[in-house]
């Protein structure tokens, strides 16, 4: 089922050892892999019952505590800040993963019981030997050196609040139904991100609750929704989406599990352009209106226009930072950077 007021494209019959990344990338936009990875394992497990995926996830885990946020049943299943924004509206721990299962178990028929979320779980750290069925094929010259990073993400009901995240995304709905609300990254104006630290999972998140949206308090949002791709996955079903898009997350089942693929498409040297967006929160954003705007001409001249134009004119011996960017060079830049920072 799709309910999304975007069209967005379905791609049927799709084999883990055959994903047309090409057709994702020129996509830039989400796209639908029906019945993916429905010959998993754990997903025919799923389908026999909750407990059976648990028995398999119980089978491989590594006997490592895991990390668990627990929201109380007013939370409704939404992983959020408290009322006044002071910390958030769940606790966390890391606890035995047997323990927390048999928690969950013992809450299923308990329509008021908390809610359990285990994100972000590295799959070849916490459950070693689990993708020997489970996994899928990436033969693309983009992964060459971006090796994609499989995480596994387990629990209750949850709303994981629209967020962005920088690498992209190859979520696959493993156990349980799921629902991803999507957002293209220009969205941003019109979801009313909130504090950039904390945040309940180390992103950013819109303040929204897109379930019930107030749109008194927050009215922009209105055009958000109606650029919004939704997208509902049964099991076994996947969903592709580029880096930066927004997305909410919904688990929408009693048990749920949902393994994904995340990689980016920069150097690692490059870093994380976030720390580029705080240093110019410091060094720019509350500068006079007439220099700001000065500095945004720079930053399109130096960052967002041509990487050729600003060096076409300079012996390559002087061109420095300017020069075509390696791990040498950003080593220099970083350098100079953290001189000019500690000044």
């Amino acid at each position: 089922m799709n309910n999304s007021k975007k069209p967005v494209r379905i791609l049927e019959g799709v084999r883990p050892d055959q994903i047309p990344f090409d057709t994702l990338f020129e996509a830039n936009e989400p796209v639908i892999l029906r019945g993916l990875v429905s010959d998993w394992g754990l997903v025919q497990a799923g389908k026999v019952s909750p407990d059976n995926a648990m028995q398999v996830l119980q089978s491989h885990s590594s006997g490592q505590p895991v990390g668990v946020y627990i929201a109380p049943p007013e939370a409704n299943a939404r992983f959020f800040y408290n009322d006044d924004c002071t910390g958030f509206n769940y606790q966390s721990k890391h606890s035995d993963l047997n323990e927390i299962f048999a928690e969950i178990r013992d809450g299923k028929n308990n329509p008021q019981h908390p809610y359990y979320y285990m994100n972000s779980l590295t799959l070849d750290h916490c459950f070693p030997g689990l993708r020997e069925h489970n996994d899928l094929s990436f033969e693309h010259p983009l992964f060459t050196n971006n090796k994609p990073l499989s995480k596994v993400w387990v629990g209750t009901e949850s709303i994981a609040a629209a967020h962005y995240d920088v690498p992209s995304n190859l979520a696959c709905c493993v156990v349980g139904e799921r629902r991803f609300t999507l957002f293209p990254p220009e969205q941003i104006h019109n979801l009313y991100p909130g504090p950039l630290e904390p945040t309940p999972g180390g992103q950013v998140i819109t303040m929204v609750d897109l379930k019930n949206p107030d749109f008194e308090r927050f009215p922009r949002v209105r055009q958000a929704l109606d650029a919004a791709v939704v997208v509902d996955l049964q099991p076994g079903d996947a969903v592709y989406y580029p880096s930066m898009w927004w997305h909410q997350v919904e688990a929408l089942s009693p048990f749920n599990i949902m393994i994904n693929f995340w990689w980016l498409t920069a150097p690692a040297y490059m870093g994380n352009p976030m720390d580029i967006v705080m240093h110019a929160l410091m060094g720019i954003r509350d500068r006079p209106e007439a220099e700001k705007n000065a500095w945004r001409e720079v930053f399109e001249y130096y960052v967002f226009g041509s990487s050729e134009t600003p060096r076409e004119h300079l012996p390559a011996a002087i061109q420095g930072a300017l020069a075509k960017l390696d791990d040498d060079t950003v080593r220099r830049i970083r350098a100079l950077v953290k001189n000019k920072l500690n000044r």
